[in-house]
């Protein structure tokens, strides 16, 4: 009897214990599952951040302050570094019909960027109004009076070339300086210049990209700078892919630095006033105004209107700013004379 009993008390102790144990697993289970629910609501809340200059979700987002680059367009320029890292791309006139990238780097900073060229005044304001640390080498006359002035934080080449800039061995000057991402960062702490974004582009994004097939079919599209084939930009859509190749007078426009081909979600066209000001052929280019465009997205066209809205070159349709798809954008400014329509051709 005794024996008896000892094995039933030893059963019931077996018992509350294993209960407990189980209460204690059941415990640990539902703190597991609330920790899992708040590291999925934690990824959601990442993955929805957009860039600022693409509309690109991304899992982590840059805070830094936009970089504007002037880089070299020369045919002995080519094929230039950084430009598959940059988030938009504005192709103007330096002179005559010679064009230069000012290449806006936000969301990633690459290790080579180049050939830098010099500056413009145009583009000393387009860099004021995006609130963008400006890089160039060399610079035209009302361009250094705009920087000599502290017009935008900047650095330059002509002041620290063979430091914070490099001249590449392969290629003769001037389309040989190059800088980097890391010397960027550093120019910014020599000069005191902000680090961070404080200015946020106005840009709306269209949530998937079949709202933007709105507009005529346009898969192919040729933007002219005068007759020279070497300054002849060639955007073919690309269905699978969703964006546009670029190529001039036939050959695709590769990055150098990662021999990446350039795909861009965004091809906006923006008709300006050039005025020739000096024996140059150096353009003066009336970026303030406004005028005619043309947004090509998703293989379509569509004609805008488009302002300078606090800085911003922004394309406007019935009124209020026009949707981009998300991705990267390549932006032309040709001349009010001969005008878009004989700089612009395009095929369904």
């Amino acid at each position: 009897m005794i024996k008896k009993r000892k094995w039933l008390l030893l059963l019931t102790v077996i018992a509350l214990v294993m209960g407990a144990c189980s209460k204690d697993e059941s415990v640990l289970e539902d703190d597991v599952q609330e920790i899992e629910e708040k590291e999925n609501s934690i990824d959601t809340a990442v993955t929805l951040s957009k860039e600022p200059f693409t509309g690109v979700i991304a899992e982590e987002v840059s805070n830094r302050r936009p970089v504007l680059v002037t880089i070299n367009n020369h045919p002995h320029a080519r094929p230039q570094s950084g430009l598959s890292d940059a988030d938009i791309i504005y192709e103007f006139v330096a002179e005559g019909n010679v064009t230069r990238f000012l290449a806006l780097f936000q969301s990633s900073l690459p290790d080579e960027i180049g050939p830098v060229r010099s500056a413009r005044d145009y583009f000393v304001h387009l860099a004021k109004g995006l609130d963008a640390f400006y890089v160039a080498h060399g610079y035209s006359p009302d361009a250094q009076k705009l920087l000599q002035s502290g017009a935008v934080d900047n650095v330059n080449g002509m002041q620290y070339d063979g430091s914070l800039f490099w001249r590449a061995a392969d290629r003769k000057a001037p389309h040989n300086s190059y800088i980097s991402g890391e010397n960027i960062i550093a120019a910014e702490e020599q000069t005191g210049a902000a680090t961070e974004i404080s200015k946020q582009p106005q840009f709306n994004f269209y949530e998937s990209i079949e709202e933007a097939r709105a507009g005529d079919l346009a898969s192919t599209i040729d933007v002219h700078y005068g007759k020279n084939p070497d300054f002849m930009s060639t955007y073919t859509y690309d269905t699978t892919k969703e964006t546009y190749n670029r190529s001039v007078n036939g050959t695709v426009t590769i990055d150098k630095a990662n021999e990446q081909s350039i795909e861009i979600s965004n091809l906006l066209i923006l008709e300006a006033n050039h005025r020739t000001i000096d024996s140059e052929g150096r353009q003066s280019v009336d970026i303030e105004s406004g005028g005619k465009g043309m947004l090509f997205q998703a293989g379509t066209v569509k004609p805008v209107e488009w302002e300078n809205r606090d800085g911003l070159l922004m394309p406007i349709v019935e009124g209020a700013p026009a949707k981009f798809v998300p991705g990267k954008m390549w932006i032309h400014i040709v001349s009010t004379n001969p005008g878009m329509d004989t700089s612009v051709t395009y095929t369904p």
